[in-house]
């Protein structure tokens, strides 16, 4: 390799890089282009932390989710927690009574038109269901429980009757002629209330609040009894052994045989409008659809796959000489480098003198140090040791070895036939071997 800048360019920009180093404190270590564990790792440090900071808002995403939903569904027949009715079926089951719990209300229907005397328990807490709805499903039992009814309810069922408030009294007593409610004798206070607007029904209301509104109101019509509890806290676990929740419970639900046990689902909604995509698409669809999919994941998988990453090509560049120097001497200067500084300087001079010499560029540098020995009258020991032998081991070394590559190069030059004779000058005094 052969640098195209001048010798004295090149001694100058050693100098300065050297100067730059000798300001630093201690030399820096060549970094390797090949990344270890620890590079890897701390280029890698920004994902890991994203991806731990996201499973940890899913975790607690997922807590807060499944904190709110501890209660599970309110009122079901199942449900242990505060909010379920399980203790009312057992107790119920456990004195013989038949408890059929359904989801639908189709389901709803066939258990009530085929029972001898059913009894309807039914609690619409999201209010799934429409008017024409209730009114299908209120046509079969002769005895029907409703705990919190909606306004859609009291609309279609109970059209006398209103909301009448949360109660403020301290103690509820029955004070009416419903047995069931004069068993219980008290009710767990506070809750929803109901008021009767229409003093033409008739509606028998208990555990009145004092201002007109109750807890509980009985409706008979046509041989048919329903009864509105408004708070639905007297048929779950969490209320139903105190006050005389429990009596009031046992003694609505447990006149009958048989009870229908009714919470509506989504699957009550009715569907309005035409049919969607999915079904009008036959039932195969979905299946090869997945398939083809998970086909084409693992094409990409298998074509995509590669061994660490892509190779880095470096394109062709113009770079100045001057800067190409000065980055090299910052670098031998940075890693105290000095044989390599040294060298750089030597290849460079011995192409010189080379071409200046009139030998070929594939001349052995030996030739080249016994032609110059020749032209300057040097010893030939002297001109290797400066053009190969001698090893800089401090700065000040390779400063004087530079400056001596110079002055070889510029005595090559004036020797030269054709150019002006040195002047006569004392020889300076040669190291003998």
């Amino acid at each position: 390799m052969t640098v195209s800048t001048e010798p004295a360019e090149a001694v100058a920009a050693t100098r300065r890089a050297q100067r730059q180093a000798e300001r630093q404190q201690a030399p820096r270590q060549t970094s390797s282009s090949t990344p270890t564990v620890r590079a890897a790792g701390r280029r890698a440090l920004f994902w890991v932390l994203a991806g731990a900071g996201a499973v940890v808002v899913a975790m607690v995403a997922s807590l807060i989710a499944g904190g709110s939903s501890v209660g599970g569904v309110p009122l079901a027949a199942g449900n242990p927690a505060p909010a379920g009715s399980q203790a009312l079926v057992e107790v119920l089951r456990q004195q013989g009574v038949s408890v059929r719990v359904v989801n639908t209300l189709e389901e709803a229907t066939a258990a009530l038109s085929t029972s001898a005397d059913p009894t309807l328990f039914f609690a619409d807490e999201n209010s799934y269901l429409s008017s024409d709805q209730l009114t299908e499903l209120l046509r079969f039992p002769a005895r029907s429980v409703v705990a919190a009814p909606d306004f859609t309810f009291l609309e279609t069922a109970a059209p006398g009757l209103g909301f009448g408030g949360v109660s403020t009294a301290d103690t509820l007593s029955a004070e009416c002629a419903v047995p069931a409610a004069l068993k219980a004798g008290t009710l767990s206070p506070g809750g929803q209330t109901l008021r009767i607007t229409d003093a033409s029904i008739a509606a028998t209301g208990c555990f009145p609040s004092g201002d007109g509104s109750y807890s509980l109101v009985e409706l008979v019509h046509d041989d048919k009894t329903l009864t509105l509890v408004a708070q639905s806290a007297v048929f779950q676990n969490g209320e139903i052994a105190t006050f005389g929740n429990a009596a009031l419970a046992l003694n609505l639900l447990g006149e009958s045989e048989s009870v229908v046990w009714y919470l509506p689902t989504l699957a009550d909604i009715p569907r309005t409008g035409p049919p969607s995509l999915g079904a009008l698409t036959p039932g195969w669809v979905t299946p090869v659809l997945v398939l083809l999919l998970l086909t084409a994941l693992s094409a990409f998988v298998w074509r995509g796959r590669r061994f660490g990453p892509l190779v880095a090509e470096n394109l062709p560049v113009t770079v100045r000489a001057n800067e190409t120097m000065e980055g090299r001497a910052r670098l031998y200067a940075r890693n105290s480098a000095r044989l390599r500084a040294i060298d750089a300087l030597r290849i460079g001079t011995l192409s010189r003198l080379a071409t200046r010499l009139g030998l070929p560029r594939t001349a052995h540098y030996s030739e080249i140090i016994v032609a110059a020995s020749a032209l300057t009258g040097q010893n030939v020991a002297d001109v290797r040791a400066v053009l190969v032998d001698e090893v800089p081991h401090h700065d000040s070394d390779l400063i004087r070895l530079s400056d001596r590559l110079t002055e070889l190069e510029a005595l090559v030059a004036r020797m030269l036939p054709g150019n002006t004779p040195p002047p006569t000058s004392p020889t300076p005094p040669t190291r003998k071997n």
